[in-house]
């Protein structure tokens, strides 16, 4: 059965946002990583993305942790199943200090007209980036040793095919958390930046434990 030309500009357009989104996502995560001391400085190269100067990690493993969040999350965006992605920075003892969440709203209903648009949409995603390299100095520092976890949030009706690795044919395993291991008590939330635009609806902020002294497992 042949596609329709609505169709066919409807997946078009799908696949170009998920991409965007995938590889805006990357260089977030990476610059987070970067301003919240979470891996030595030695570990990032300097690089420019949206002509920003971003700091991306030259570590093989934590490159291949990222993307195959990542590539097996890319399904659930062209289907508009994701409500947000939460990178989770957790002290030793696994307590949440910090999240910083995107909430994301692909609109998959409009089709790219031109360039200029495109344009438009990654000056937006350029604005993010701005934003999250003028954060750290608004957050205390975190304890040392601090580590992190990437937490999705789906659809209800959609969390199984990320449990079920072979539904998105990427193999990367996830599983159901505790809230324990990814809401923070007693914090306060910093609205970084939202954005709105034909095809996309992001915002993003970042909450931030108040006390963040050695707490005890």
């Amino acid at each position: 059965m042949a596609a329709t030309g609505s169709n066919q500009q409807k997946l078009d357009t799908s696949e170009i946002i998920s991409d965007i989104l995938c590889e805006f996502l990357e260089v977030a995560i990476h610059t987070i990583l970067y301003i919240r001391d979470i891996y030595p400085a030695v570990i990032f190269d300097k690089r420019k993305k949206y002509n920003v100067p971003v700091q991306m990690s030259c570590h093989p493993q934590v490159n291949e942790y990222i993307l195959s969040v990542l590539q097996s999350i890319k399904p659930l965006l062209k289907s508009d199943s994701i409500r947000s992605l939460a990178l989770v920075i957790v002290d030793k003892m696994k307590h949440p200090m910090e999240r910083f969440v995107f909430e994301l709203q692909p609109l998959m209903t409009s089709c790219f007209k031109d360039d200029a648009l495109l344009t438009h949409l990654e000056s937006g995603l350029r604005a993010f980036l701005l934003k999250l390299n003028m954060c750290d100095a608004v957050l205390s520092t975190n304890p040392p040793d601090c580590s992190f976890n990437i937490v999705v949030y789906t659809k209800e009706s959609d969390a199984r095919q990320l449990e079920c690795p072979e539904s998105t044919n990427q193999g990367f395993p996830w599983i159901t958390v505790d809230d324990s291991e990814a809401q923070i008590e007693s914090g306060c939330i910093l609205p970084l930046k939202s954005y709105t635009s034909d095809y996309l609806k992001m915002q993003l902020y970042v909450e931030e434990r108040t006390n963040k002294e050695p707490q005890q497992s």
